[in-house]
This record gives structure tokens, sequence and C-alpha cells, in this order.
């Protein structure tokens, strides 16, 4: 835990300061302080001039080394400031290292500089104040804070302040898990273990779930993408050779290899892909699932990020399938009315019955739902639950609708995507028609039936 706060204000006392006192009433052990380096933000942000500021980057960390702190200054906007005058900004390090800080954070606040000013900037500073123990602190509105970050450590940095995921404002931050990846891995650098290396995955995906954010699946080494191969020749030769299109490992940092099923796969691909399942085919039924793949997608359907569906598409053309339950019928009613003026709802009453068939028996239900597809989701479930009481825990995480032929206007193809969860597993369904209710049905089916698969019956 790190106490955070800014220099001394202009013309008082390190004393009197309320923000240093507030940082020494943390009762941390370190503290950082953000001082001005650029003389633009010096004199016309602050309202000071050049040799007060370094006054108070000096007086500030003196004053803290005082009480026993290990003292980091943040020096904002460094970069600029140094493009703008080396010289002061070099003056506002040497200030805070002869004051005592353990370290200066050499901040890209504006995240624009590139890895190359970096690499120079940071070189040229180590020459001048080689006393300095220094840090990059970069923003990513350049799209290169990584990158900046590896540029100044080769240039002597011994830090980096980031975060996971790169989350922070406006464009965010360095992204502290591709970096400790590219330190251990592609630069010997043991600023991990092997342990801690093999959680980075783990680490990210638990950072956006309690920000609440749906991890990144193409984000390097931890994404769901990272490894992942659509091609039939990539994942042949993966199988054959993993690094033959694969820069580490995916186990080296807690991630794993996934391969992905569409018309651009070949019958390596769909016979890895079953054997993930725990499907025994044989390259006949895989050439045969290799066919419907391609026939369905040309009809609009895809399967990359609906496996489950994928799934169901080959149990369903086993020889010795059979299917938990079959669907009879189903009808959607949605009515609106004409209100009355002294009515102000104008909800749209919805109201689905389905029929299916379990072991022979036929069960009938109806129920209203918002939505014509929560109703027909509620029908489904309350149909097939006097079978199958344990699809109580399910629940429908995402529904998405895209348009796959949009110059055909109403008439067009949608492709509905569900992603389902029972609290542990999360899978994702696929189904596509001119009609979104029957297109919205096949994704259900699909959900239901891939959890009832394995699932006894109770």
């Amino acid at each position: 835990m790190v106490a955070f706060g800014s220099t001394r204000r202009p013309n008082s006392s390190a004393d009197t300061d309320p923000t240093l006192k507030h940082v020494l009433d943390a009762e941390t052990p370190v503290v950082t302080l953000v001082g001005k380096t650029w003389d633009m933000h010096v004199t016309e942000i602050l309202g000071t001039n050049l040799e007060e500021n370094l006054a108070m980057i000096s007086d500030s960390i003196a004053y803290l080394k005082k009480h026993g702190r290990t003292v980091f200054l943040d020096a904002e906007h460094f970069f600029d400031g140094f493009k703008a005058n080396p010289d002061y900004a070099i003056q506002c390090v040497k200030a805070a290292v002869d004051a005592g800080a353990d370290g200066v954070v050499l901040c890209d606040t504006n995240g624009g500089t590139l890895p190359h000013e970096v690499s120079a900037i940071v070189t040229k500073v180590r020459e001048d104040a080689p006393e300095a123990t220094l840090a990059i602190h970069p923003h990513n509105d350049g799209d290169v804070a990584v990158a900046n970050a590896l540029a100044a450590i080769m240039a002597g940095a011994t830090q980096v302040q980031g975060t996971i995921n790169g989350v922070g404002d406006g464009c965010g931050n360095a992204n502290l898990i591709s970096i400790i990846a590219d330190l251990k891995i592609k630069m010997g650098v043991d600023c991990v273990t092997d342990e801690q290396l093999g959680s980075l995955a783990e680490v990210s995906h638990f950072v956006s779930e309690i920000i609440n954010r749906t991890p990144n699946p193409y984000q390097p080494y931890v994404g769901s993408s990272a490894f992942t191969h659509k091609a039939g020749l990539h994942a042949s030769a993966v199988a054959k050779v993993a690094e033959s299109y694969q820069h580490i490992a995916p186990e080296r940092v807690g991630n794993t290899n996934h391969i992905l099923v569409s018309e651009l796969a070949g019958r390596s691909n769909v016979l890895q892909k079953l054997e993930e399942m725990g499907i025994t085919a044989s390259p006949e039924v895989a050439q045969n699932a290799l066919e419907s793949i391609k026939q369905q997608e040309n009809k609009g359907f895809q399967y990359e990020g609906a496996e489950a569906s994928f799934e169901m598409l080959v149990r369903r053309a086993l020889p010795d399938y059979q299917a938990p339950f079959e669907l009879v019928d189903f009808m959607v009613i949605v009515e609106k009315h004409r209100r009355p003026t002294e009515i102000t709802d104008e909800s749209v009453a919805c109201e689905a019955t389905v029929k299916v068939q379990v072991d022979g028996q036929v069960m009938h239900t109806a129920a209203s739902g918002n939505g014509p597809v929560n109703a027909m989701d509620t029908a489904a479930r309350k149909a097939l639950m006097e079978f199958y009481p344990a699809l109580e825990v399910i629940k429908l995480l995402d529904y998405k609708v895209r348009v796959v032929d949009q110059g055909t206007g109403t008439e067009a193809m949608v492709r509905v995507l569900i992603d389902s969860t029972d609290g542990d597993t999360t899978w994702h369904t696929v189904g596509c028609s001119a009609n979104i209710i029957e297109a919205s049905w096949m994704a259900l089916q699909d959900s239901l039936e891939w959890w009832l698969l394995g699932h006894e019956k109770s």
C-alpha cells in the first residue's frame, strides 16, 4: 500500500502543508508524490516560478524522508517537459534525488511519446543524473504504453507503474499483464516466479470480473483468442508442432489453445475440437461434420463463438444420438392495443406456448414474458422442468442479434447469439433464420440440450 499526494503548495512550508500531513497520517511505509517537471505547467498551470517548483520538490521529499518514509517522485509530464526544456526537466530529477528520493518515476502523462523517444530520453537522464533510480509511468493514448515501458527498461529504468489489463483514465495505462510476460519470457527479467507467471490469465480475468468488465478476448497472452487457431493449416500445424504458430506455450501464462471451427477449418480442426469435447469420431465423421459446418455457415450460422451449438451439430449427426427432448411446436403472440388516454402504460403483451416431448410424454405450457424471446424461454423451461427440474439453475446471460444480409431489409437473415450459465459454466449458442423468433428458438434449444447432455435427469 502506497500513500499518494502532491508536493507542497507554492510559497508555503512542508511542515504545515495539509497534503503532506495527510500522506503521513496514512502511515504507509511508502509515499509517492506527484511533482511538476514541465516548465509550461509550472508557470501556466501551477502559477509559480521554476525555482519555487524545484524547492517544492526538494522540501516535500526531504520532509517525508525526515519522517522515515520511502519516497518516490512521480515526475508528471516528464517526457513532454523534456522535449520543451530538457535542462529544467533534469533539474527536477536532480532536486528529487538530492533531497533523498528513493526513485523518480518519469511519467508520459499525455501518452503521446513514442518508444524511440522514451529510449533516448531515459538514456539521457541516466547520463545526466546517474545517481537517480528511474521508473516509468506510461499512458496508452498513442497505443504504445507497453512498448514505452519496455523501451524504458532497456534504457535503464528499473520499475514500471501500470495497471492490470491497462485499465485507466482515457485510453488507459500500461498493461502490466503484457509487461510481466514480456519481461519474464522474452527478456529474461526474473520479475515474477514461474508459478506467478502461470496465474496471469487468472489474475487478468479476476480483475475484469471485480470491475464488471467483460474480459478482452483479444488481449495478448491471456485473452481467449490469444492462442486460437481458425484456419485448417494453422490448427493442423499446431497439433504437430505447437510453436509453429504460437510464440509461447499458452500454459506458461495460464492460458490454453483454442481450435475454432468455421468455413476455414480443416478436418484436423474438427478432429481436435471433437477430442476436446470428449467425442471419439472417425475421419469420416469429422469430414461430414466439416461439410455440415460449411453448409450451415452458408446459411448464416457462425460457430466460432458458439461452441455448444457446434457440439450439438456434431452429436445430432451421430447414429446413436438420443435427444433429451423434442420440440412438437411453439407459438408466440405479441399483442399491443391502443390504450385509453388516461392509461399511460404502453407496454406490449408477449405470450408463448411451447409443446415438448420427453420419452414419449408431451408437455404443453404457456408463459408470458418481457418480450417474445423471454416468453418463449420461460415457457420452454416451464415445460422441461417437469422432466428436468435441475434446469432451474440455468440463466440467460446475454442475447445478441446481428443482421447477416443487410441489403434485403426486413427480409434479412438474422443471427442470434445466446450466452447461458448455470453459475459454474458459461456456454454459447447460435441460431440463424429470416425469422428472429425461429433463430432465437434454435439458440435456446441448443443451450438447453447441450446442458442436459452433461447432467443426469433429476
